[in-house]
């Protein structure tokens, strides 16, 4: 399965500048591939494009030859850099989980989530443990891609060490592939296969 992006570009609005513009990516099933840019680059605004979450101005994202699916389970997850805006403020961590799928307690396990969290609301944990939440929610779903956004870059090296140990557990295990947009280079070059300047594509 092939995630692909075809001479994209993106705008917010007509007189507005271009963010992106004639970007082209290709992500294959079960590699990792890393995306590196400085801050203001548009890294996030292409993260919110790959996943579906906007729809460019120009060029298409398809998967497998065919635009996303606009119903039904994303066939992208989105991890972003600051959890607590991917979550509903007023649930309960364990139904922000469900809404990912069956909740795993082996998965919850290996990212150190306590059972005691579950019945906590966002605003009652620190932002590295709600991130913890953000990706199991991720990791439950069946997508066969990832964006990480920045995913760690807020966390303690050891909390980034767990975190991403189990994302590349996973994506091995089930073939998934996986966008690590970063301006961390040496992140990006020990977790990935190929790394790309983003103002090169």
């Amino acid at each position: 399965m092939q995630l692909e992006a075809k001479n994209i570009s993106f705008r917010y609005g007509r007189r507005q500048p271009w963010i992106v513009q004639h970007l082209d990516f290709r992500l294959e099933q079960g590699t990792c591939t890393g995306l590196s840019a400085p801050s203001g680059a548009g890294k996030s605004t292409l993260a919110m494009l790959l996943a579906g979450c906007l729809v460019p101005t120009e060029g298409r994202i398809l998967l497998d030859g065919k635009p996303l699916p606009k119903k039904g389970v994303c066939p992208v997850q989105l991890i972003y850099q600051h959890p607590e805006q991917a979550v509903n403020p007023r649930w309960r961590l364990r139904r922000v989980l469900e809404e990912g799928g069956r909740i795993s307690e082996g998965l919850l396990a290996g990212l150190g989530i306590e059972q005691e969290w579950l019945e906590r609301f966002p605003r009652e944990l620190s932002g590295g443990e709600l991130q913890r939440f953000c990706v199991a929610r991720a990791l439950m779903s069946s997508a066969p891609f990832l964006i990480c956004d920045e995913m760690s870059a807020m966390l303690d090296v050891i909390t980034q060490a767990q975190i991403w140990n189990v994302v590349c557990g996973e994506a091995a295990r089930r073939n998934m592939g996986i966008v690590v947009i970063t301006h961390n280079h040496h992140l990006a070059g020990r977790l990935c296969s190929r790394v790309y300047d983003l103002h090169e594509l």
